[in-house]
């Protein structure tokens, strides 16, 4: 039994953000086999299981980067942040006065004032052209009209209950991303990464999608040399390290595909489903087991 775990945006969706019937066909033809096939994305859980229900898919899943991880209808495990951590990452947000966004146990917040400092930096010349044509823009700036929001850290951490997985940054200012890249990096028990040119996304050390992966792995009883990831992002890197095979998709960036063990197709090509494919024929043959 072998173990998909399988990126989100830029991987499983295509830039029209659609997931395509090969790539449904493949994930089918996965399970009727007897393997698992998972969601590992940066996405929260809510948003993963909306997409999966416009395709009929019911598949395990880690959101918000494997913090947040779901099979069998039940939580495994959930990787939080903790106070002095959020604290400490709302307050370097702060000093930029950049659009950010925190993915919760009940939900995702955005700052209140997120319309406002995306039009200001929109604004400041400072945005390259580059990344007004880049897939994920419009998907990472926009704030839906029924978002929740927040005023300060202090304001949400007021709830006992509500737990914190990720912060999300959003930082079209490449001189504003290098300073906040520094500033993340040094909090004390923190993981930085990123799933696009623009963003940082903070999350507590053990909050990636190696762990994420690991949890599923183990919870099929599933050794890691049987596991497969396949993404695009540096947010992916953690379950590449961890999987016992690795895919980079043909749209990864040229240091994602150097530390993958095979390229596949872009995510507008059925990427998954001829990455799927390559290890399903090589389980064919005994000498080729991946």
């Amino acid at each position: 039994m072998k173990l998909f775990a399988l990126d989100m945006d830029g991987t499983t969706l295509s830039s029209r953000n659609e997931i395509s019937p090969e790539n449904i066909e493949a994930i089918k033809k996965a399970q009727s086999l007897g393997h698992k096939v998972m969601v590992l994305s940066g996405r929260a859980p809510e948003s993963i299981q909306e997409v999966m229900g416009r395709y009929g898919l019911t598949l395990p899943i880690g959101g918000s980067n494997g913090t947040a991880v779901f099979a069998d209808g039940k939580l495994l495990e959930l990787t939080s942040l903790s106070d002095r951590q959020n604290q400490d990452i709302a307050e370097e947000a702060e000093k930029e006065a950049i659009p950010f966004k925190i993915y919760t146990n009940k939900g995702i917040y955005f700052h209140r004032e997120w319309p406002e400092r995306l039009k200001h930096v929109l604004s400041s010349g400072a945005v390259p052209e580059e990344y007004y044509v880049d897939e994920n823009f419009g998907k990472m700036t926009h704030m839906p009209d029924e978002s929740k929001t927040f005023d300060s850290i202090q304001s949400l951490l007021m709830d006992q209950e509500l737990k914190i997985q990720k912060f999300f940054m959003l930082v079209l200012d490449p001189v504003q991303k290098s300073r906040l890249l520094t500033a993340t990096k040094a909090i004390e028990g923190g993981y930085v990464t990123s799933s696009s040119s623009f963003n940082i996304e903070v999350m507590n050390i053990n909050g990636n999608k190696g762990n994420g992966l690991k949890i599923m792995a183990r919870y099929f009883n599933i050794p890691l040399e049987d596991t497969i990831a396949i993404g695009d992002q540096f947010n992916d890197v953690p379950m590449f390290e961890a999987a016992g095979f690795s895919v980079a998709m043909g749209n990864a960036v040229d240091e994602i595909k150097s530390k993958s063990d095979f390229v596949t197709l872009t995510n507008d090509e059925h990427g998954v489903a001829h990455a799927i494919e390559h290890v399903l024929n090589a389980l064919k043959v005994p000498e080729g087991l991946v």
